[in-house]
């Protein structure tokens, strides 16, 4: 399917971008790597009347150390900060995160920005900035401020971002020297249970309000439940690979792929051995 038609802007400056926000109202969408919002215009799930692209404002993409904070431009590529020697020294948690994101393609046109204000609970980059307790820079008509990680999120799909503002910037604090090799995020698996919970939550509370089917609520429900099923079954796997197997698994695994003669395949089993 193609979008609906719509009025497209492409500005050249952050206060070019806002101009234009504040003279097309509420009606207006900002676009940045645009890989959330053209595939729901596409199947006709959005259809904003118009478009602001932020992607010919050079000064919104950059990666920056500021000692104990590092900043990135909101928007600044995925695949850049994948790439960014800066992030993989800094902040271990977003380079193994970022991986993650999609695939190739949609990381090289999709922007850390616009992931985070998106603000789908299945998304990794939000759940890092929370995770690191982060913050966000916007940008509106009274000027700039900052929002803390909680603050920013209010429900799925929701932030505190005003439609006259616009994310400028993301702020990290760095990880302490040696924290990504303390412990390793189980980055698939927090997001499958928070979109599972989101699910659930979901199903019991908005979903009334929104007027859905009880059919409709039940099938949400259950799939909230179906992804904590998956995460609680990829934790118990994880926790059998770790395991050391007994050792007559041990003497039929290695003996059957090695074809040891049987008068040596006792020393297997020896306590010795």
């Amino acid at each position: 399917m193609k979008p609906a038609s719509f009025d497209y802007y492409a500005p050249t400056t952050v206060d070019e971008a806002l101009a234009l926000l504040e003279a097309n109202g509420p009606d207006s969408r900002l676009l940045a790597g645009g890989q959330s919002l053209v595939p729901m215009m596409n199947f006709r799930l959005a259809a904003p009347p118009v478009i602001v692209d932020l992607n010919r404002i050079p000064d919104l993409a950059y990666i920056e150390d500021h000692g104990d904070v590092v900043c990135i431009g909101a928007m600044t590529r995925q695949r850049a900060v994948e790439s960014s020697a800066l992030v993989a020294d800094k902040l271990p948690m977003l380079s193994a995160a970022i991986k993650l994101v999609g695939h190739l393609p949609t990381r090289s046109r999709g922007t850390i920005g616009g992931s985070i204000a998106h603000a789908d609970p299945a998304a990794e980059l939000p759940m890092v900035l929370q995770a690191l307790d982060g913050a966000v820079v916007v940008r509106g008509p009274n000027g700039r401020r900052t929002i803390a990680a909680s603050e920013l999120f209010q429900d799925a799909m929701t932030t505190s971002i005003a439609a006259d503002e616009i994310l400028v910037e993301v702020r990290l604090p760095v990880m302490p020297a040696g924290a990504a090799r303390r412990g390793s995020v189980d980055v698939a698996g927090a997001t499958t249970v928070t979109l599972g919970l989101a699910s659930i939550v979901f199903a019991i509370v908005r979903a009334p309000q929104a007027g859905w089917t009880s059919a409709s609520t039940l099938v949400a429900g259950f799939f909230g439940l179906v992804l904590i099923g998956v995460f609680v079954a990829r934790q118990a796997k994880a926790t059998e690979l770790q395991r050391p197997p007994p050792a007559d698994r041990l003497h039929h695994r290695f003996s059957s792929r090695v074809r040891i003669r049987p008068r040596y395949s006792s020393v297997l089993s020896s306590p010795r051995a």
